[in-house]
């Protein structure tokens, strides 16, 4: 896929119809994964993932178990191929990649360079400190049918509207609905 002449931050995430990211318990078994959802190409597109110290720790360098399958495998081969930036607060700078302030600046320095777009991955709190600097060009969210009734939220301590411009909408057979909205 060619780079782009503005590299956009996209957060592209999986949430329950009530808003939730995770379970109580941090669970995510509930995310569908379907092939006409065509993660591969949202994978093409981007060169950079984001995360929070907390979702970075559980994920970011995930390799799946011994006997897993060749298509699972060559999943996080493919995510674990990507950059890969932390914001911390309690890691040391000395740790690869590690950021602990100055998230506009950050953001400011990878648009500015050639390259893919940009995947905000999360956590939540990372997610709400993007949210109040403006820096989300696109909200990908993919709607799951599932009522968790509890958990992490998407959104927390958002502390001004923000209103946002549908893009783009897609179902699948699963009953996911991803919703694509970009900033007004």
């Amino acid at each position: 896929m060619p780079e782009q002449e503005t590299r956009r931050v996209l957060l592209d995430l999986a949430v329950s119809l009530d808003g939730f990211i995770e379970g109580t318990d941090g669970e995510t078994d509930w995310c569908i994964m379907e092939p006409d959802m065509k993660f591969d190409e949202f994978l093409d597109g981007i060169d950079t993932i984001l995360y929070g110290r907390k979702s970075y720790d559980m994920w970011g360098q995930y390799a799946p178990e011994k006997g897993a399958s060749e298509e699972e495998r060559d999943f996080w081969e493919r995510i674990n191929s990507k950059e890969k930036i932390v914001f911390s607060r309690t890691k040391h700078g000395d740790d690869a990649g590690c950021m602990h302030d100055d998230i506009p600046g950050t953001i400011a320095r990878l648009k500015a360079r050639p390259g893919r777009d940009i995947w905000l991955y999360g956590g939540a709190e990372l997610i709400t400190s993007f949210v109040h600097h403006g820096l989300i060009d696109e909200f990908r969210l993919s709607v799951h049918p599932v009522v968790l009734g509890d958990g992490k939220p998407l959104f927390m301590d958002i502390r001004e509207r923000l209103n946002l411009k549908l893009a783009h909408t897609r179902t699948f057979s699963s009953g996911v609905v991803q919703l694509i909205y970009h900033r007004n």
